[in-house]
């Protein structure tokens, strides 16, 4: 694929230790502190050496909604589409990289298998705690990958931070002041203390990152001829307790509709054998209304799980796994994907403003493209260009919010109920 060549924010040089010298100085805001955020900040700070780097989150923590409560799964490019191969590719070998590089302990390569449930058990399932009523598994995939998006989030920052990363928190921005009358070169990013309004500030900027999550939508009324029309897809998910026979023979499952419960579980093993459920089903569309100041889901901790889903995936788990799941659920616990109406990223330069790039809207593969949408950012902010391509996913191709479509499958990527 082409570079998106031409895509200018803050440097004057192609990639070269000399842009590195002359960018690295520079007064970068991120705001959002899921991954996307901490990813932009690490290969920033760590990788490229930026001294100026602030990190603006809402809440008191990083990763305080899908980042540090998704599933973790990891696939190559085979489940990308013709647009977003490329991201699936490059940043399935980045996570490997991160691995090694952050000491992230909870990634592992891992195989897929389909299942199906049904009434009557299986002689000799692929996995031993699949030990209920499976009608039939097989192989969907020898090389996908799976990670802690929490512990992945935890291990970003910390090397963010040790390279200059400062980070505020609770702190959410108000919006944007420009140097211009055009309104086209950020010159601050007005921020105040959720708690305390009087504690309100203008952070300078030279470039400003908008990674919000869904709750970028409200960052169009801060730029000009700006719109990111947003669904925030809503799912509940849940966690059982560690299983020896699930540490020992791990494997994510995609499994088919159950319609006895009306779920679509994907289960995903984790390093110390507990297991991660989502695909519940009863998903909930959340409008732009509802992701505004006053909405019910203006905030990460306004989002709860939903307990019809729990006792359903519950049941679901338990007919199939019943040596794993007859005891309740250890967690239980909801986030919010960002969606677009393409369902396509919004990630590089917003046009008609020289200094301001959004990534926001990964939907169902943010945790994947994470390392990807780092290393963009800061090729954009460093060398002015990105090694990959950008065309479909540009932040200013909405004039207006569309129709969402639903459902996800290898190779396909729309705005889905299962996670």
């Amino acid at each position: 694929m082409r570079a998106n060549a031409g895509v200018r924010c803050g440097a004057t040089k192609s990639s070269s230790s000399s842009s590195d010298d002359q960018t690295k100085d520079k007064k970068i805001v991120i705001l959002g502190g899921g991954l996307q955020g901490l990813a932009s900040a690490y290969f920033l700070c760590s990788e490229r050496g930026c001294t100026n780097v602030t990190l603006v989150e809402r809440c008191d923590k990083v990763a305080p909604a899908a980042s540090g409560k998704a599933g973790g799964f990891l696939s190559p490019g085979g489940w990308g589409n013709k647009q977003t191969r490329e991201l699936h590719t490059k940043s399935f070998e980045l996570h490997e990289k991160l691995a090694k590089d952050l000491d992230v302990t909870s990634f592992r390569k891992i195989r897929t298998l389909s299942v199906q449930a049904g009434e009557s058990g299986l002689a000799d399932p692929l996995v031993e705690w699949l030990d209920g009523d499976i009608q039939q598994n097989s192989v969907l995939d020898e090389n996908t990958a799976q990670v802690t998006p929490s512990e992945l989030s935890s291990k970003l920052h910390e090397s963010a931070t040790k390279n200059g990363l400062k980070t505020l928190y609770s702190t959410e921005c108000t919006g944007i002041s420009f140097k211009d009358e055009a309104r086209s070169v950020v010159n601050g990013v007005h921020v105040k203390n959720k708690s305390d309004d009087s504690q309100s500030i203008t952070l300078e900027c030279d470039v400003v990152v908008v990674a919000m999550g869904p709750w970028t939508t409200r960052a169009a009324s801060w730029f000009p001829d700006a719109d990111f029309p947003m669904t925030g897809i809503k799912s509940t998910s849940i966690v059982f307790e560690a299983s020896d026979a699930v540490k020992s023979n791990p494997a994510a499952l995609f499994c088919a509709e159950d319609p006895r419960f009306q779920t679509h579980l994907e289960v995903y093993p984790r390093v110390d054998g507990s297991v991660y459920l989502c695909g519940i089903g009863g998903s909930d569309y959340v409008d732009e209304d509802r992701l505004a100041p006053g909405g019910d889901c203006e905030s990460a901790d306004l989002i709860k799980a939903d307990p019809s889903r729990v006792q359903a995936a519950w049941d679901s788990f338990k007919s199939m796994s019943p040596s794993v799941g007859s005891s309740p659920p250890i967690l239980t616990q909801a986030c919010m994907r960002p969606c677009a109406p393409d369902a396509l990223p919004f990630l590089g330069k917003l046009p008609n403003v020289e200094n301001a790039i959004v990534a926001s809207a990964h939907n169902c593969w943010g945790i994947l493209w994470a390392p990807i949408t780092g290393q963009i950012v800061s090729e954009l902010i460093m060398d002015g260009k990105s090694s990959c391509n950008l065309e479909h996913f540009s932040p200013g191709r909405f004039a207006r919010p569309a129709t969402n479509g639903r459902g996800r499958k290898k190779g396909i990527l729309s705005v889905g109920e299962q996670w």
